[in-house]
């Protein structure tokens, strides 16, 4: 069976906690969206890992990985865990409207599992990778920014954010967010074209500055433009 071309787009957004991913993502979708809208078919969708919008099985992945803190979850099953949500999320959301020639904007995908299980919870690069090529159908990232933000800089902003409730991740020990944070310098050292750091540790309005110009040169290849 020919398997389906995919036509649109999937742009991710990456880093370590606090470092300002969702808003980033979110005002991204809405500029998109006014930059798009009424040119053709294309729409800008958001969505988030883990988990995913409208997906009961993602989210209820998701309350279990990041809610139950008196989880004993071993480093493999949160692996796994992860990696179930997404394939879910993947086969409902994502694929679907990439085949519809759409734009859809991720906060967080394979990258984090790449860094928080591979090498913060030391399970494996190469297991990761082969766990989420499967559970994603091989679908990957055209661009991924990762929005750069020392460890102890992200924490204190997620303390000092009352709006925000602290999940079972936000309260691991330094070390491991520590861990993620040299994870994801080594991955865009080993995919400078497709991984573009962002200095995360700047005013809303410059970072949108830096991550514009990337976004408007792909939709220009696709044509988005009309």
């Amino acid at each position: 069976m020919q398997k389906k071309k995919r036509k649109g787009l999937l742009i991710t957004f990456e880093g370590p906690d606090g470092s300002g991913k969702t808003t980033i993502a979110l005002k991204i979708a809405e500029w998109l969206q006014k930059k798009i809208d009424g040119r053709g078919p294309t729409k800008i969708f958001y969505t988030r890992e883990p988990g995913g919008k409208n997906n009961v099985i993602a989210e209820d992945i998701r309350n279990i990985l990041l809610n139950k803190i008196e989880y004993n979850i071993t480093p493999m099953v949160e692996t796994l865990l992860f990696a179930a949500s997404r394939a879910q999320h993947v086969h409902d959301f994502i694929e679907p409207h990439l085949f519809k020639n759409h734009i859809v904007l991720c906060d967080r995908f394979i990258h984090s599992s790449i860094v928080y299980q591979g090498i913060g919870r030391n399970i494996g690069i190469n297991i990761v990778k082969a766990i989420n090529q499967f559970a994603t159908n091989g679908i990957e990232p055209d661009i991924t920014f990762v929005l750069m933000l020392k460890p102890t800089i992200g924490l204190k902003r997620i303390m000092n954010n009352t709006s925000r409730e602290q999940n079972r991740l936000d309260k691991e020990k330094l070390a491991l967010h520590n861990l993620v944070y040299q994870g994801y310098k080594k991955l865009i050292k080993k995919y400078p074209k497709k991984m573009i750091p962002i200095n995360a540790n700047q005013s809303i309005n410059d970072v949108l500055k830096d991550i514009k110009p990337y976004i408007e040169k792909l939709i220009q290849q696709k044509k988005y433009h009309g």
